[in-house]
């Protein structure tokens, strides 16, 4: 029978073994699902509101304990699990607070005496989730989907199946009925099974644009809606014209914090060539500053990386990009999981660390002619998740952003998801959007009713 083991990435040492469910245990868990979204069929949306409710109060009382297990498991500063505890217990207050709105019937005016749109629940919604915010991206689902009366099987990174029960027991002591919400302790070679089977109603992942190729073709395959949010190599794009203080400062946050782990994490840092020096200048001054290590210690600016083979593929990456011509201006060193905040100047396109997506503490620097030069780099990858673009001129920006292919565009701020904005991506970094109102509406019965 085969187990998952939860490794600490900080020391190495092995915090917890969880055996995997049998092909009974799935079986069990679909049948649960199944019953709890027929017994939400039949509650009210303010009885789930007062679930959901309570979750949040659990989250806000217990936060400490529940951003200790994440620490544990994928190494994040302890400082920035509770804030991501919090921000999904906020998260939560505020779908509790707008539900109703976003799940009202549309009136349409046509020939009949009354038509109408009505947003209906489906089922089983199976959500196969990463490591690197193991709390919100699986809470950013979860909550709209579970107010509007789906139910939501979690297949979640392995190296945080704690984070994966410790959320299952969340829902249920919060008052939802078993099997409302559910971890599912298997291997990527079960997934189809799963996707297949007809209680399940729609998948949704977040994770590698490979992983994403690989769950979609298999929503399609059996006539599942998928959403997908996948990698990024998003730019941040400094102009002449910027507030360069704070450009650099938010740089290093928007790179550098979860170790760098982030999709939307600011990769790219494309700079126009007549403030490259002094952009430069600042940003290294910060990242030289930085304090990894223990990510216990409240002293700890950045954590490790959630494993050694990943901080070995970073450094793989790191090495081909210095033969390839660029600087390696300050880092560069890692030992296991531990990686030290690394800076490379004189990026060009064609280069490993402009072509591909680096998952961890590597900032790049990538020289800009001018602010039309810039775009044309941002634009110059087969990712489109986020942005940030910065100059104090707002009508520029206006103008520029509409020319930037992504999902999302921050002016003068960090890429970030937020409840009230619809999320997600274009090109290989996937398609449909989690959170708002478009978000919301992704995995239910967009039902037409025409009344004569």
């Amino acid at each position: 029978m085969s187990t998952f083991r939860s490794i600490n990435p900080y020391n190495q040492e092995t915090i917890a073994e969880y055996t995997a469910h049998t092909e009974a245990d799935i079986e069990q868990r679909l049948a649960w699902g199944h019953q709890a979204y027929r017994h939400l069929l039949h509650t009210s949306l303010e009885e789930r509101c007062d679930w959901m409710r309570k979750l949040a109060g659990l989250l806000k009382t217990h936060a400490d304990e529940h951003a200790a297990i994440i620490t544990r498991e994928m190494g994040k500063t302890l400082k920035e699990a509770k804030a991501e505890v919090l921000k999904c217990a906020i998260s939560a207050e505020y779908y509790v607070e707008h539900i109703a709105d976003m799940l009202q019937s549309k009136l349409i005016t046509s020939d009949a005496q009354q038509s109408y749109i009505s947003y209906e629940p489906k089922g089983i919604i199976l959500a196969i989730m990463p490591w690197n915010f193991p709390y919100w991206q699986v809470f950013r689902f979860a909550i709209p989907n579970l107010l509007a009366g789906n139910t939501g099987l979690l297949k979640h990174a392995s190296n945080v199946s704690g984070c994966a029960l410790a959320m299952e027991d969340l829902f249920l002591e919060a008052g939802f009925p078993e099997g409302a919400f559910q971890a599912l302790l298997v291997n990527s070679q079960n997934i189809e099974h799963v996707i297949a089977d007809y209680r399940v109603q729609g998948v949704t992942l977040t994770g590698s644009t490979g992983a994403g190729m690989s769950v979609g073709a298999l929503a399609g395959k059996y006539i599942k809606k998928s959403v997908l949010e996948l990698g990024g190599s998003d730019p941040f794009i400094v102009l002449k014209d910027a507030n360069l203080e704070e450009a650099a400062k938010i740089a290093v946050k928007a790179r550098m914090q979860n170790a760098g782990q982030s999709c939307i994490a600011a990769k790219r840092w494309i700079v126009e060539e007549a403030v490259l020096g002094d952009f430069t200048d600042k940003v290294s001054n910060l990242l030289g500053n930085m304090r990894q290590g223990d990510p216990f210690d409240p002293e700890t600016d950045m954590g490790p990386m959630a494993r050694p083979d990943l901080a070995a593929e970073l450094a793989q990456q790191l090495k081909q990009t210095v033969s390839q011509g660029a600087n390696l201006s300050l880092g560069g060193q890692h030992q296991e999981a531990n990686f030290l905040p690394t800076l490379l100047t004189g990026v060009q396109p064609g280069m490993t660390a402009f072509e591909e997506e680096t998952f961890g503490p590597l900032a790049v620097i990538i020289k800009a002619s001018n602010e039309d030069h810039a775009i044309q780099l941002a634009n110059q990858t087969p990712f489109g998740l986020g942005s940030s673009l910065w100059t104090t001129d707002l009508d520029k920006a206006r103008r520029l952003a509409r020319q930037i292919d992504s999902g999302n565009v921050f002016v003068n701020a960090m890429v970030r998801s937020d409840a009230r904005l619809p999320f997600g991506g274009v090109k290989q970094s996937g398609y449909g959007r989690e959170l708002a109102l478009e978000g919301t509406h992704e995995f239910l019965n967009v039902k037409t009713v025409y009344i004569a």
